[in-house]
């Protein structure tokens, strides 16, 4: 039976599990033609795949495009998933296979010019009356100083909240280098951090 509505937010451990179950249960649905299960399977990862591929695209104006393409592939090839990895795994390594796509399309197409970076398109999406925007902006100005690889590692485990394991298989590539990668984003931005606060302690 599918859960008719979603839970109000995603919270940690079993509450988290839960709707990690909700969700392979209405994709499953949705491959056996549950019209309900679809909305319900798009309304739950929407955000995620929008935020996962403005981390990982350089044009934030493509960034709804390619979440819509997201879904459009997923939806094709729903009949092929067999719920062995949860749906938001499956459903977050098909948007990357999406972004790596675009940019071997841009690749092969002139570029006439230079378009602003993924942050913009996250601050955009951001209501700037909401608590923590500013230190939402900090962190993606954080971020944005961090290589490619061990950003991606970073926001899906850390800001997505998938496992290692599930965030190993949506980027392609052994639990172990997740690990590391996110080791080392840590260290980096504990060290940015830092020296952010070193001018406000010699002031002070």
């Amino acid at each position: 039976m599918i859960t008719p509505a979603l839970p109000a937010s995603r919270g940690k451990g079993a509450k988290a599990a839960s709707l990690d179950e909700a969700i392979t249960a209405w994709a499953l649905a949705a491959r056996g033609g549950d019209a309900d299960a679809v909305e319900h399977f798009v309304r739950a990862l929407q955000r995620d795949v929008q935020r996962y591929v403005a981390h990982l695209c350089g044009d934030p104006q493509a960034v709804d495009d390619l979440a819509q393409d997201t879904f459009l592939r997923a939806l094709g090839s729903l009949h092929r998933f067999e719920g062995r990895s949860s749906a938001r795994t499956w459903l977050l390594s098909i948007a990357r296979r999406a972004v790596i796509d675009s940019y071997r399309y841009a690749a092969a197409r002139p570029r006439l010019s230079d378009v602003p970076d993924w942050q913009l398109a996250i601050e955009l999406a951001q209501p700037i009356d909401l608590p923590g925007f500013d230190d939402g902006v900090a962190l993606l100005d954080l971020l944005a100083a961090l290589p490619d690889e061990r950003r991606e590692a970073f926001v899906l485990t850390q800001m997505l909240g998938l496992p290692y394991a599930e965030a190993a298989e949506a980027s392609d590539c052994p639990i172990g280098t997740v690990r590391s990668r996110v080791a080392r984003a840590r260290a980096t931005l504990t060290d940015l951090l830092a020296e952010a606060d070193e001018p406000a302690v010699a002031a002070g």
